[in-house]
Formats: C-alpha cells, sequence, structure tokens
C-alpha cells in the first residue's frame, strides 16, 4: 500500500502542494483559481494584436517592456538591501549560498551562481545550485517537474543546511511547488531564506524570511516570464550577489582581484589590474602575477612592498579584503610600490 505523502513543511496556512499519484485522474484537473490574481499570468490588451504588428514596433514593445522590468527591481531595492543585510555576516562567518527555483526561474539562478565562481573565486564548496528536474533540466524542459514538493524537501536536507546558509529561491509566479517547499524546509532547518517573485502577496514570499517583489505585470506574450519577469529575476540576482561580493571583499576599487585567471585573455586583465592597482608596469606586474600564481590579490600586495611570507597572514587576518589591508599598510607609514 502506498504510503501518505508527508506532512507539509510550511509554518503557515497555504494550499494543499502534494502532487497527484501517478495514474490519478486528477493529476489533469486544474488547481482552483488562486484568491490573488496571478499578475505575470495576466493579458495587456495592448498586445491583444502584436501579430499583426510590423517588426519595429514589436521590437520596440518588447525593449520597452525589459526597461519597465529594471524599472520594477529599482523600486524593490530596500527590500535587496534587507536580504543583502541580512546574508552578509552568514556569509562572512563561513555558510553556502543556495539558488532554488524550477524552469526559467531555476536557470537564471544556476547562472547567477555559476558565475561567482570566476568572477570572485567563490569556493564551488559554497554554493548549490537546485533546479527542478535536476540538470537534465537545464537543456531540455521538465515542466511536470516543478510540482514535486517532496523531491525539492529531499534534495534540500541532502545539502544538511544551517544557519550560516543563506537559500535564495526563484519563481516568476512566486506559487512553484517545488521552490517553495525548498525554501519552507531551509527555514525550518534555521537557514536565512530569500524568496523572490514577480507577484506581491504569493507563496514564495511569505515562506522566505525575506520576501522580494519585483512587481512586472503582464507579459507582451501572455504568461512568457522568460521576457520581462525574466529579465527582472536576473537583474536582482546580480544586484544581490555582486552587493555581496563586494562587501566580503571580493572587489577593490571597482575591480575583480579574486578573479580566477585560467586564459589569456584573463592574464591580460589580471595584469591591468595589478598595474592600476600599484605603481607597476607591465613587466613588472607580469613578475609578481608569475610569482603568485597568477593571483591577482597576492601580486598587488607583492608591489605594495610586502614580503611574501606576510601576505598569506595578512589576507587571514583581514578575510581577504585588500581596503582594510591598504588601511593597516596606511597606518603603519608602509610605503605601497
Amino acid at each position: 500500500m502506498s504510503q501518505p505523502p508527508p506532512p507539509s513543511p510550511f509554518p503557515f496556512p497555504g494550499p494543499d502542494l502534494h502532487p497527484p499519484a501517478a495514474g490519478d485522474s486528477a493529476s489533469m484537473t486544474p488547481s482552483p483559481a488562486p484568491a490573488l490574481p496571478i499578475l505575470t499570468e495576466g493579458q495587456d490588451p495592448r498586445y491583444a494584436d502584436v501579430d499583426l504588428w510590423p517588426v519595429s514596433s514589436v521590437l520596440d514593445a518588447l525593449v520597452e517592456a525589459q526597461m519597465s522590468a529594471v524599472a520594477a527591481v529599482r523600486a524593490a531595492v530596500p527590500e535587496l538591501e534587507r536580504a543583502v543585510n541580512a546574508a552578509l555576516p552568514r556569509l562572512l562567518a563561513g555558510g553556502r549560498l543556495f539558488y532554488v527555483g524550477a524552469g526559467t526561474s531555476g536557470r537564471i539562478g544556476m547562472q547567477d551562481g555559476v558565475e561567482l565562481l570566476p568572477t570572485f573565486g567563490w569556493g564551488p564548496e559554497r554554493l548549490v545550485l537546485l533546479l527542478a528536474g535536476g540538470n537534465d533540466a537545464i537543456y531540455q524542459a521538465a515542466e511536470g517537474a516543478e510540482d514535486r514538493e517532496d523531491v525539492a524537501r529531499a534534495e534540500i536536507l541532502a545539502h544538511d543546511p544551517g544557519p550560516n546558509d543563506v537559500v535564495v529561491g526563484i519563481a516568476a509566479s512566486g506559487s512553484t511547488p517545488y521552490t517553495c517547499a525548498a525554501i519552507a524546509t531551509a527555514r525550518a532547518a534555521g537557514s536565512l531564506t530569500i524568496g523572490i517573485a514577480c507577484n506581491p502577496s504569493c507563496l514564495l514570499l511569505n515562506a522566505a524570511d525575506v520576501g522580494i517583489a519585483i512587481v512586472t505585470g503582464p507579459e507582451v506574450i501572455s504568461g512568457s516570464t522568460r521576457l520581462k519577469a525574466g529579465t527582472a529575476q536576473k537583474t536582482t540576482l546580480n544586484l544581490i550577489s555582486t552587493t555581496l561580493m563586494i562587501r566580503m571583499g571580493h572587489a577593490y576599487r571597482g575591480q575583480m582581484v579574486d578573479m580566477r585567471v585560467v586564459n589569456e585573455k584573463l592574464r591580460q586583465r589580471a595584469c591591468r589590474m595589478v598595474r592600476n592597482l600599484t605603481t607597476s608596469t607591465h613587466e613588472q606586474a607580469i613578475a609578481a602575477l608569475e610569482a603568485t600564481g597568477f593571483n591577482v590579490k597576492r601580486a598587488v600586495m607583492l608591489r605594495w612592498g610586502i614580503a611574501a611570507d606576510r601576505i598569506d597572514p595578512l589576507l587571514a587576518t583581514h578575510d581577504g579584503n585588500l581596503r582594510t589591508i591598504q588601511a593597516e599598510l596606511d597606518a603603519t607609514g608602509n610605503q605601497k610600490g
């Protein structure tokens, strides 16, 4: 006999998000209409005849919609600030960053997360990417996977989330069962949870410690949330993750000093950074980079005149922050080369 589904981890009233059993005729029955309208599923009457418009008009409408998406993000900056301020001490204490989502939202989360590794030197052991349907869903849509809240709970718990971890859930509708269940499970485990949705007063925002509503409204093509809702989500994640990396010392004087140097283009960029941040010639910058295994921070410190055996202890003392290292050098009268 099949076992009943486990109780929902949601600490608040909400719809039953458990998917029907396989073969159940109810599995194809639409859910009851939500109490509040899902704005991202609405239809804007201005675009009812968009299929008859000239190409230039279609493009103009799409561009205008994209611009409105970014404007919606600007309106939510206070909530983004709350998210950054809540996440920062946890990540500084060694916590991990989780991205959770389904479909377009999940892929956008994965894109933001994977870029942190080469751009800011974020450790792969401190990044968890959960996409409904797994890695196969990167290349092929797995729309049914978004209803599997049981899978979401299991996947979150498999990573043993703790109080220093930050779990970001992304869903345009704000009602995706997989994402909502993951966020509720992580929150119950004590992690900081951040929900990003394009509909206000939705399940995801209620489930998270910090809810960020990016209200983008109906799409040019009704329900196609890969358009401006997707742009708003990507912009929001860019802002949160980049601000976190800046505050954690992974950027210095507007440059990505923890960048991983893995090809010729990046070697040239690393050389420019060392030259910009020190009084170095091209040859001196290259020599410092070669002496430090093309580690930009260490090369900069070497060119500041810091002895090689002091570089790592200083980085450890200052949590890798060149700004505070620079302040210490200035306070002690050290000359930077």
